[in-house]
């Protein structure tokens, strides 16, 4: 078999013992024909750390790039441009992979032309506890669903409907999860697809609005639940706010699904997600189950309203800043 040659591309910041293993992980791949490149924009290491990452990079198993920026989107985009592979592959720098990882993620794009890009399956470790608390003893500790329904095809609401962690079943998907996904090389190259910048905070969002461009290429995104990892979501480090319940967080959050919205989604389209995330995000109804009470609500409005603002701010800005501003760096240093 021709195997394509993949980049393994983890973004970091803020993590230690995760990092390292998830590394390890790559590392001992049944899959002989890859690279491993590590965008770390953590300002300083503990020793131990910094002496792995040191010595895997000086025995040419990874490529350690040290960045004094900290973007998700801006680091996938900077690892991209550095990247050899026929197949870009992106994974979170808190994950647990098992060995046979990257050829699942491989025979998607050798068995089917059509396919630009494949989703994995996430074991979420959060959200596979949330689904098993409250079922009585003796069921299954999480659910399973062998295909989604042709709600989770619909952009306007899929993201209420889209579940990659507990579908057992291969099939069209509309995006795929940013701590699992690949894509053909050309996605990027003979297409012109980045990762949007603008995407702030967490991020949160910034890998659908790539996939809703992506379809706009014609290919198609393929889950295969095969390709699996376990996402262990620490609590502290990544490209984000730490707290959840942060002001800035908060005022991301609405932002990026706004943004997303005014981006790719018909008028119709994007109502149909502004009211259902109002209606769960804010008011608190099912699946988000927040607090009822009315300050509360009040408060997530106001966030709600300053995230839509923002948003179109955004999208006005960018008739003369198109808000690649890590992408403009990189290339003004590289010479790119």
């Amino acid at each position: 078999m021709n195997l394509p040659f993949i980049s393994v591309i983890i973004p970091t910041y803020g993590r230690e013992e995760p990092l390292r293993d998830s590394i390890v992980d790559v590392l001992k791949q049944d899959y002989s024909n890859f690279e491993v490149l590590v965008v770390d924009q953590t300002p300083k290491h503990e020793p131990e750390i910094e002496a792995f990452l040191s010595e895997q990079a000086t025995a040419g198993k990874i490529q350690w790039f040290r960045l004094n920026w900290a973007s998700l989107p801006g680091a996938r985009n900077y690892a991209v441009r550095r990247a050899k592979g026929e197949i870009i592959l992106f994974i979170d720098d808190d994950v647990k992979l098992n060995s046979g990882f990257l050829t699942a993620h491989a025979k998607n794009y050798l068995d089917k032309p059509e396919i630009g890009a494949v989703a994995g399956r996430v074991f979420d470790r959060m959200k596979i506890a949330d689904t098993a608390q409250g079922r009585t003893q003796g069921d299954s500790p999480y659910k399973s669903i062998e295909y989604l329904p042709p709600q989770a095809m619909d952009p306007g609401i899929a993201w209420y409907y889209i579940d990659l962690v507990h579908t057992v079943k291969p099939q069209e998907v509309l995006t795929a999860r940013g701590c699992n996904m690949s894509f053909r090389r050309e996605i990027f190259t003979k297409h012109g697809l980045h990762f949007d910048e603008r995407f702030r905070g967490s991020a949160v969002r910034e890998e659908s609005d790539f996939c809703l461009r992506l379809r706009r290429t014609g290919y198609k995104i393929w889950y295969d639940p095969e390709a699996s990892l376990v996402h262990l979501g620490e609590e502290t480090g990544g490209c984000h706010d730490i707290s959840m319940r942060s002001l800035k967080y908060q005022l991301t959050f609405y932002h990026n699904h706004f943004l997303l919205g005014l981006k790719n989604l018909t008028a119709s389209q994007a109502l149909r997600l502004y009211a259902r995330l109002f209606d769960c995000h804010v008011l608190g109804r099912p699946p988000c189950h927040k607090s009822g009470s009315p300050i509360k609500i009040f408060t997530r409005a106001i966030f709600y309203t300053l995230g839509f603002v923002k948003a179109l701010g955004t999208i006005i800005q960018s008739l003369w800043n198109d808000g690649q501003i890590y992408t403009h760096l990189d290339k003004q240093v590289e010479g790119i």
